[in-house]
C-alpha cells in the first residue's frame, strides 16, 4: 500500500517531530494551515505514530478510522503518543533527542469472514495484515508490525485478546469480530 510520495512521508514526520519538540519545552503546538498541504495531507485518513527508544516501545496512539484530515491525525497521535499513552510517563525533554519516530496510514479496515478459528487463523497474512479484535465494547489493534514480534497467528490472537481486556482464548468465540486492514509505514532515518 503505497499512496504518500516521499516528500509527504517526509512533510508528516516533521509535523510529528516539531509537535512533540514544541510540547516536550512547553510550548504550545501551533494550529496547522492545512491549506499548504498536498490534497492527500488535507483529506481525511487515519493514522498510528509509534514511538521507539534504544528499539524499545515508548509510546504507540492511534486512529482506526479516518475523521480528519491527516495531517491533524499525524499531529494529534504524535502529541499523544508522547504525552498521553497510559502505558507509559509522559516524554522527558531529556528523551527526545533519541526517540524514533515511525508514522502508519492505515487502510479502512474491512471486516474478515471466516468460518471458525482454523480459518480465520488460515485467513491471516502475518506481517501484511493489521488486526482489530472486538467484542461487545471491547476492542483492540494489533499494526501488522507486531508480526515481527508475534509472528504466530494463534499467539498473535491471544496476546491481542489480553490487550482488548478479554480471555486469552477470546479469540476462539463466534461472537468475537475480526477486521483487517494495511498500513503504509514510514520512519525518520537518521
Amino acid at each position: 500500500m503505497n499512496i504518500l510520495t516521499a516528500a509527504e512521508h517526509e512533510t508528516l514526520l516533521q509535523i510529528a517531530q516539531r509537535a512533540i519538540s514544541r510540547r516536550v519545552r512547553g510550548e504550545s503546538v501551533p494550529t496547522l494551515r492545512l491549506t499548504t498541504f498536498s490534497h492527500r495531507l488535507q483529506a481525511t485518513g487515519a493514522s498510528f505514530v509509534t514511538l521507539t527508544l534504544a528499539g524499545r516501545l515508548r509510546g504507540c496512539i492511534g486512529s482506526l478510522a479516518g475523521y480528519r484530515p491527516l495531517a491533524q491525525d499525524v499531529q494529534a497521535n504524535a502529541i499523544a503518543a508522547a504525552f498521553r499513552d497510559p502505558r507509559f510517563p509522559p516524554l522527558r525533554a531529556s528523551e527526545f533527542p533519541r526517540l524514533t519516530l515511525e508514522i502508519s496510514v492505515l487502510s479502512t479496515p474491512q471486516p474478515l469472514a471466516y468460518d471458525g478459528p482454523q480459518e480465520l487463523i488460515a485467513k491471516l497474512r502475518p506481517g501484511i495484515d493489521g488486526v482489530v479484535l472486538k467484542r461487545g465494547m471491547r476492542r483492540a489493534t494489533f499494526l501488522p508490525q507486531v508480526w515481527e514480534q508475534l509472528s504466530e497467528p494463534r499467539e498473535f490472537l491471544t496476546h491481542l485478546c489480553a490487550k482488548a481486556g478479554l480471555p486469552h482464548d477470546a479469540w476462539r468465540q463466534p461472537e468475537i469480530e475480526i477486521s483487517t486492514y494495511q498500513v503504509e509505514k514510514f520512519q525518520k532515518e537518521d
